[in-house]
């Protein structure tokens, strides 16, 4: 295990999840899978536990916790990508296995993991500043995916 691992928390389907992730995005894979010693509130003896996983190189462990927390906007993976074609394959993975799609490149996945599928010309228009960062963000408020070609014109003016 990493030195630090980003924990997400999973109602009971963290070998799901990671299985998911580590099929959809790059330099992502599922590792151990660790069953209940014991039974525990929310589980028996032998259940999947904790799940340890990488998303696009970022370690992770899933923690089947129970239904006590849900997720939130507040945390998010954001998946930078170059092309329209790949943030196409993130988003309509991610919204066709059951997620939801949201506002200005966010999306949810069926487990309620918030996802940011952020092309980096938007992220490069954004830190330009100035007018073209202006015009980018006022098209990108208006999107759900983010439209690559459309960022770029509006950058352009």
């Amino acid at each position: 295990m990493a030195k630090n691992t980003i924990c997400v928390w999973y109602d009971k389907d963290a070998e799901a999840a990671a299985s998911f992730y580590a099929a959809t995005f790059p330099d992502s894979a599922v590792g151990a899978v660790i069953r209940a010693p014991g039974d525990y509130p929310d589980g028996k003896q032998g259940d999947v536990l904790v799940v340890e996983f990488t998303v696009a190189g970022i370690p992770c462990i899933g923690l089947n916790g129970g239904p006590a927390f849900k997720h939130n906007e507040a945390f998010s993976f954001q998946i930078a990508t170059d092309t329209q074609e790949e943030t196409d394959r993130y988003w309509n993975a991610i919204v066709g296995n059951g997620g939801q799609e949201s506002e200005c490149g966010w999306c949810k996945d069926k487990w309620g993991v918030s996802w940011q599928i952020t092309p980096r010309v938007l992220s490069e228009a954004l830190s330009a500043g100035g007018g073209q960062a202006k015009r980018a963000f006022d098209a990108m408020m208006t999107m759900r995916k983010i439209d690559i070609a459309t960022i770029e014109a509006a950058r352009r003016g």
